[in-house]
């Protein structure tokens, strides 16, 4: 049987191969990015309920109702921004919300700007969009956002820029000077700037959560993108949305019906709900994983590795190096799930180019902290065998 030769040459992403190979050496999972709680009961419950008790069939395809408002609603009590139901399209997560934005926005031959180290599904789905990735890599240990290496790549088939902000894998938050410099880049250049937030809720030691879209002049170019699964800890329900003004909305809605169609109308119900909690709940998650966090950073600090400041996600980020430990970051990582028994994630598999990668590794601390306690031992064993 015929097949398109082009669809064997799509990767297989890091996480899946990762998580594949804890389960299959019952490894610790720090690589993909999950908590260990099961999230909030009451939206458990509330999804629970409608199921059984409320219709299974199709719900709007944009979204229902209540959830498209909710979310308008949330932005504005938490962010200020300025946005109405006719701004929002329910999405199957986030990473749909991406592919409709792409394929609603690109044309073949359009360039779209990512910055390295990337989530890895960005340049696979602007490719099936037609558009050429162009890519500026950030270096650690700060991550700063390179305007001028930005402009330089700046051609007249430049159409758009993706910013993950939050940034996975860094746990970067990129500020206020710096984001007011991408918004004037966009302006002046007439860019579409595609923002995936979806750890916007998910900041560190007080830090604050800048939105592109609240910029001057950015609202009506701006495409910002949540996710409801990072918000409240239920990656699995997959429960994305996209905010962007009006006429772009409605094209990406385009896109989104020829996708997915539409989302699960019970977990949109439930999100909605969650969606109207008071900045209170948001506030004791965040304390909790910055906790984690703290917990995870310091245990491995206290076993000699040489651990990157994060601001955000459920990330952090140790240097291999500057570990005392000169052996290739994917080496290690697979070395460490196989024979130590701890998933990790090296970041060489989230740049275009993997030969430019430094040799750091991305681990998650959104687990309980007797998991945490338990793979530090085993992370120090891995360094240990390493260093030998």
């Amino acid at each position: 049987m015929a097949f398109n030769p082009h669809l064997s040459e799509l990767p297989t992403t890091i996480f899946e191969v990762m998580s594949g190979l804890a389960r299959q050496h019952q490894a610790i999972n720090l690589g993909q990015g999950f908590p260990d709680s099961q999230g909030p009961e009451a939206l458990r419950r509330l999804a629970c309920d409608g199921l059984m008790q409320g219709s299974n069939q199709y719900p709007p395809m944009l979204g229902l109702p209540e959830l498209r408002a909710s979310v308008a609603e949330h932005y504005v009590r938490h962010q200020g921004l300025s946005l109405s139901h006719e701004h929002v399209v329910v999405t199957s997560g986030a990473t749909e919300a991406l592919a409709a934005s792409f394929l609603a926005l690109l044309v073949p031959g359009d360039e779209v700007i990512v910055l390295d180290p990337a989530y890895d599904a960005y340049r696979p789905l602007i490719a099936r969009a037609g558009a050429r990735s162009m890519t500026i890599p950030l270096f650690p240990p700060k991550w700063t956002l390179d305007l001028t290496a930005i402009e330089a790549v700046i051609t007249p088939r430049t159409r758009m820029i993706v910013l993950n902000n939050p940034m996975n894998p860094t746990g970067r938050a990129f500020g206020p000077e710096e984001l007011a410099g991408l918004a004037d880049i966009c302006q002046r250049h007439d860019l579409i700037a595609v923002c995936d937030e979806v750890w916007e809720h998910v900041v560190l030691d007080g830090q604050k959560h800048h939105p592109l879209i609240g910029l001057p002049g950015m609202a009506k170019r701006t495409v910002k993108i949540g996710s409801a699964g990072k918000m409240f800890g239920m990656t699995g329900w997959k429960v994305g949305f996209v905010c962007a003004d009006p006429e772009i909305a409605r094209v990406i809605g385009k896109a989104h019906q020829f996708l997915t169609f539409t989302t699960a109308p019970h977990l949109q119900a439930a999100v909605a709900h969650g969606l109207g909690w008071g900045p209170a709940w948001f506030e004791g998650q965040r304390a909790d994983f910055t906790k984690a966090y703290h917990f995870l950073r310091t245990g491995l600090m206290r076993e000699g590795f040489a651990v990157l400041d994060s601001a955000a996600t459920y990330f952090l980020c140790v240097d291999l190096s500057a570990s005392g430990i000169e052996q290739p970051s994917m080496d290690f990582c697979l070395n460490t799930v196989t024979q130590f028994g701890v998933a990790t994630i090296p970041l060489e598999s989230l740049y275009a180019d993997p030969a430019t990668a430094p040799p750091v590794i991305r681990l998650c601390f959104a687990k309980e902290e007797a998991v945490l306690a338990s793979a530090i031992t085993r992370l120090a064993a891995a360094r240990a065998a390493a260093r030998a």
